[in-house]
This record gives C-alpha cells, sequence and structure tokens, in this order.
C-alpha cells in the first residue's frame, strides 16, 4: 500500500483531498499549515494560545468518507457580534473544546477525524504559535499571514521570526511518503508556511519519492502576481531546496473569455509556461472545472491524475 503525503492548506488542499480520499489502497496523509491568523480561528488563537485550526478543520471535513450534515454544521458560521460567539466556526469551536479537554491539539484533531470517518491521516506541521512574515522585493516586511496578500506588493519570500519545530508526525509521515504532492493553493500563504517549517523541507529532500506540484492556474493578486508556471516553481526552490519539484501538473483546458475576463477584472491572470527548457517533467492534463463561472481545480480530475501516477509507478 503506497503512503501518499500532500503538503499545503486552505481550500486547495481541501478540494485536493475530497478527490485523493477516494483512492483505493493508499495511506493518505494531509500536512497542514497553522500560521492562519484571521477570522475566527485568529480570535481563538490569540484567546486561547493554541495553533491555528481553520485549515485543519477544513481538511477533516474534506476527509470525511461521507459528507453529511456534520461535516456542513463544522463550516457553520455564527451571525452576530464578534465580542461573543459572531463570526466564529462551530467546527473551530469544539476543536477548541476537544483540545483543552484532552490537553492536545494532536489529540483534538484525531478525536474529531474519529468523529467524522476521516481517511488518512491530518497532520499540523507544527504545534507552535506561529506568526508568518513577508519581506517584500523593495525591503518593507510584513507580519502575518492575512496581511501579506492585502499588501499588494511582490514577495520576495515568507519566513519566521524564530525558529518553528515540525511535529514528529509530519517528519516520519514525510519520510515514509511514497509520493510527496505539493498541494493547490495560495503559493506564499499556504504551500510555503510548511516548508519553512524547521526540519521539513530537510526531510522532503531526504525522501527519493517522487515530488509532484500541482501549479494554481490562475495568478493570484498579492501574492503571484505576473508569475509564470516556473515562477512558481522557482519560489518552491527558494523556500526549500533546488530540485524540490520533479513533475508541475497544469491545466489543458481552458475558461471562457469571458470567465477570464472576469477575472482579470480582479487583477488576476492564466498562469502560462514562460521557458522552453526545464529540470522537471510537466505534464498538461484536464484538472479544472468552470461550475458557476469560477475557475477551481476539480477533485475528481486530481484524483485520476494521481492514480494514473500511482499505477504507472507500481
Amino acid at each position: 500500500m503506497k503512503n501518499v503525503v500532500v503538503i499545503g492548506g486552505g481550500t486547495g488542499l481541501s478540494v485536493m483531498m475530497r478527490g485523493l480520499k477516494q483512492i483505493k489502497d493508499i495511506n493518505l496523509s494531509a500536512i497542514v499549515t497553522v500560521a492562519d491568523d484571521g477570522g475566527s480561528t485568529g480570535r481563538i488563537r490569540r484567546q486561547f494560545h493554541i495553533p491555528a485550526m481553520g485549515d485543519v478543520r477544513n481538511v477533516m471535513c474534506a476527509m470525511a468518507q461521507e459528507e453529511t450534515i456534520f461535516t456542513s454544521l463544522m463550516n457553520f458560521r455564527f451571525d452576530g457580534e464578534e465580542s461573543d460567539v459572531g463570526g466564529h466556526n462551530l467546527g473551530n469551536l469544539i476543536l477548541t473544546a476537544l483540545t483543552q479537554t484532552t490537553g492536545s491539539f494532536m489529540e483534538a484533531i484525531r478525536t474529531f477525524s474519529k468523529f467524522l470517518n476521516v481517511k488518512g491521516e491530518i497532520i499540523p506541521s507544527s504545534l507552535d504559535i506561529i506568526t508568518l512574515y513577508a519581506m517584500m522585493e523593495e525591503g518593507t516586511i510584513v507580519r502575518g499571514e492575512s496581511n501579506i496578500p492585502a499588501f499588494n506588493n511582490h514577495i520576495d519570500h515568507v519566513f519566521y521570526e524564530t525558529k518553528v519545530e515540525p511535529t514528529t508526525e509530519a517528519l516520519q509521515a514525510i519520510h515514509e511518503a511514497d509520493l510527496i504532492v505539493y498541494g493547490i493553493g495560495s503559493l506564499y500563504t499556504s504551500i510555503m508556511p510548511n516548508l519553512i517549517v524547521d526540519g521539513i523541507s530537510e526531510e522532503v529532500r531526504m525522501n527519493k519519492a517522487k515530488k509532484i506540484y500541482f501549479c494554481n492556474a490562475m495568478t493570484q493578486p498579492g501574492e503571484t502576481d505576473g508569475f509564470s508556471l516556473e515562477d512558481h516553481v522557482r519560489a518552491i526552490e527558494k523556500h526549500s531546496f533546488p530540485g524540490a519539484v520533479d513533475v508541475v501538473i497544469t491545466h489543458t483546458n481552458r475558461a471562457s473569455e469571458e470567465i477570464l475576463y472576469k477575472y482579470k477584472e480582479m487583477g488576476s491572470e492564466p498562469v502560462k509556461i514562460a521557458e522552453e527548457n526545464h529540470p522537471y517533467k510537466i505534464l498538461e492534463r484536464d484538472v479544472l472545472s468552470f461550475e458557476d463561472e469560477l475557475i477551481r481545480h476539480d477533485s475528481n480530475k486530481i484524483r485520476d491524475v494521481i492514480q494514473e501516477w500511482l499505477d504507472k509507478d507500481e
């Protein structure tokens, strides 16, 4: 049975795991960032001094064997004033209660995962209370994950001010992986926060398993303005090590001009291949959907690409 590890965070990771959980005969692990500091997650983090849980909760619901009323409830957000429960997410509150009851964020995740009948393991990259910083190309430093895209400048790199300890479980999962996947989603605020945790990139480097990157279909305003496919890979290597990516999956299907125009109005452009020669392999696949005039990766199409790779690798 193959061990598949996916590294990321945010909505993109949830989309991937919703598809990958359907693959039979694999041990699936999601290594999730805990650098989020906005919204309900940020408030709970500040008040109770526990790791950010929003991305963990989202991935947990996506990896549930069956998505039922209970998984929907986990994403329910209360109306009302922020001085009360207003703006809080029910799943976040339950994870907070479980953390206080069990005395461990990791144990809370395990307990909640059993309740939701999650396929695979959800592993925070760290249990530290961490703050992500970004150094902009012109030298400005921006503090806080939620503030980085809003600054709307070109990012040179992201970093932590202090050493961040990895979880033993994350290092072990990477060490035992037969396939490592970098998830879709925000490049600097979903993937990188994991790779710059002390020891994570080194463990990835030491593992000789293939490393696949699902490149974003569109640039993200405030993070990857003007980025080509190659720029995305160079950014990953800058935050980890040369040769961190063996295979890049990019899309073949193209959105309509009407949809692209809407995205252009929001400052987002298609991510294109800009160079002819690459030290990594590029696979072009039909991986997108355009439902509700949104450009998104399709969970089932991602599943098919990974299944194809696993079958070929046998």
